[in-house]
């Protein structure tokens, strides 16, 4: 029988958003919140306004990057030098929280160990960043009796050292203690609405849903009970290992749903061939995708404003989504397709609305456990939750972290897979433009969006174009070990002299043909963010 891996589009904030406004120094690192992230780009804004110091590492020079009070120009894929270098100045002159490192963590030892070499002078070197910013980074950072936050981004987690980066950010929270406090904390900004809600549903390679592990034998008696199935005890396919299986031949099919990978995968040439390879191809999307149009079959399915339901956003926080607008033509919500292909199966698989899917997701989930419709009918609940009189939690590890002490775990920096040579001479970096979306799917077929941000440039830095002999808005081939394509040109000092920044949004300039593929061992993301490339004429 073939083999069927089903594909999801995919560390949750520890404080809420609206924590934003207590917050006296703001650390924001791989993201460009004004674009990325613009309703928490404006909270930052206003926290900026009221008071709070912002300090942004950035390759870019971004407005948001710009307007901080210390902007950190990191060379791209440097992160883990840089955290480790800001650890190393505190533990050197004496800024850490002793009384919480002592209390609530363990592994110090370890931490000074490992950062000690990452002397000022030394991360300069490897991150382009002057020795003076490194200590003023750290020592606003440290601040006694002040609430520091860190909020990070995909630019440091779509990396082939993504987990060692967040790992990094982590130490540093902890080291003074900044973890467990309204205002301070460690905030992941999730890219697309509903990822933290997918990954809580088990949408994830190596759990089950609620994040349980593989070996507990009681939650899988649990489940099988309930569903009257024997489930298997193997992890799946991360996403981005199923390509290699599908060439390997040891996946022949494939059902993907709201996904994109023909233009969204890194070397996304791999993803198509791989395709190309397959027997059958089952799409689930709400438009007919690049990745659509090479389906067997096509399942066409509702939008957000067609179906009821819960999100579960960035913040942890379960809301409730209402339908406004029948669905057009064929189309249905998501979890009744599932249910009736589950039925055409041979699985009786029969819910009859979404809130009775969500009481067994309450039943199952003990950090769900105490949510419901009712509960949530105005304003949504952040879990955990554990019970009906549990207000839900906006600070997470409060007193004590969910292992008792928090481990610091260092790592050594390691640099890009793919540095710059003399084959391949500039650096390629991506990101997303204020008024585009992802793969543009929605936001292009928007008049009145597509008209703000209409065409992909690459910008690159004015001493660059002087010395390839390139003018702003020229035509230029863009070319990586993967593949290559044809974009315009932005003369602009936001991009680092070397480094090349393209927009992802565009089918017409697909990026993500050039990406590099490489794989970070544990969460097993792509190095989208960095990769080798040259410019030709």
């Amino acid at each position: 029988m073939a083999s069927l891996a089903i594909t999801f589009g995919s560390g949750a904030m520890t404080n809420s958003i609206a924590d934003i406004a207590d917050s006296d120094i703001i650390f924001v690192i791989g993201s460009n919140a004004d674009t990325g992230h613009p309703t928490i780009g404006l909270r930052l804004h206003q926290a900026v306004a009221r008071g709070a110091k912002l300090i942004v590492v950035d390759p870019r020079g971004t407005d948001f990057a710009r307007e901080a009070d210390l902007w950190l120009r990191i060379k791209p894929g440097t992160d883990v030098a840089l955290l480790n270098g800001l650890c190393h100045i505190i533990i050197e002159e004496g800024l850490w929280d002793k009384e919480y490192v002592k209390e609530r963590t363990e592994n110090f030892e370890e931490l000074e160990i490992i950062c000690k070499k990452y002397d000022p002078i030394y991360v300069s070197e490897i991150t382009g960043i002057a020795e003076d910013q490194l200590r003023k980074a750290a020592r606003l950072y440290a601040s006694s009796g002040k609430k520091s936050a860190i909020y990070y981004g995909m630019g440091l987690a779509h990396h082939a050292s993504g987990t060692d980066n967040v790992k990094s950010i982590a130490n540093l929270a902890m080291l003074c203690g900044k973890l467990g406090v309204a205002g301070g904390g460690v905030n992941p900004l999730r890219g697309q609405n509903n990822v933290q809600g997918a990954c809580d549903m088990g949408a994830l390679f190596n759990t089950l849903p609620g994040y349980s592990g593989l070996a507990n034998d009681e939650i899988f008696a649990k489940y099988e009970k309930l569903w009257d199935v024997k489930l298997p005890r193997r992890p799946g396919k991360a996403a981005t290992e199923v390509w290699d299986d599908i060439i390997d031949g040891n996946i022949r099919a494939l059902y993907i749903m709201g996904e994109d990978p023909v233009l969204a995968d890194p070397n996304a040439g791999h993803a198509v061939k791989a395709i190309e390879k397959l027997n059958f191809m089952v799409v689930q999307d709400i438009f007919l995708t690049d990745t659509a149009k090479m389906a067997d079959v096509v399942l066409p399915a509702a939008c957000y404003a067609e179906k009821d339901g819960t999100f579960t956003s960035t913040e942890r926080r379960v809301q409730r989504v209402r339908k406004a607008v029948e669905p057009p033509g064929e189309a249905r919500p998501d979890w009744r397709i599932i249910c009736d292909l589950a039925q055409k199966m041979g699985y009786m698989m029969r819910y009859n609305s979404p809130e009775e899917v969500f009481n067994e997701v309450a039943s199952l989930l003990p950090q769900y456990g105490g949510i419901s419709y009712p509960r949530i009918e105005k304003l949504g609940l952040q879990w955990p939750c554990p019970d009906k009189d549990h207000p839900g939690t906006p600070v997470l590890h409060i007193g004590k972290f969910t292992r008792g002490r928090g481990l610091f775990v260092p790592e050594e920096f390691t640099g890009p897979k793919e540095p710059p040579d003399k084959e391949y001479p500039m650096l390629l970096t991506t990101g997303r433009e204020f008024s585009q979306y992802n793969f543009g799917s929605m936001t292009r077929k928007t008049p009145g969006i597509e008209a703000i941000c209409p065409e992909a440039f690459a910008e690159i830095n004015p001493e660059d174009g002087k010395r390839l002999g390139i003018k702003d808005k020229v035509w230029i081939r863009l070319t990586s070990r993967r593949g290559s394509i044809k974009i315009r040109v932005k003369i602009t000092e936001r991009s680092q002299e070397g480094t090349v920044f393209v927009p992802y949004h565009f089918a017409e300039a697909p990026i993500n043909m050039l990406t590099l593929n490489s794989l970070d061992r544990l969460s097993r993301s792509p190095e989208y963010k960095v990769c080798a490339v040259k410019i030709e004429i």
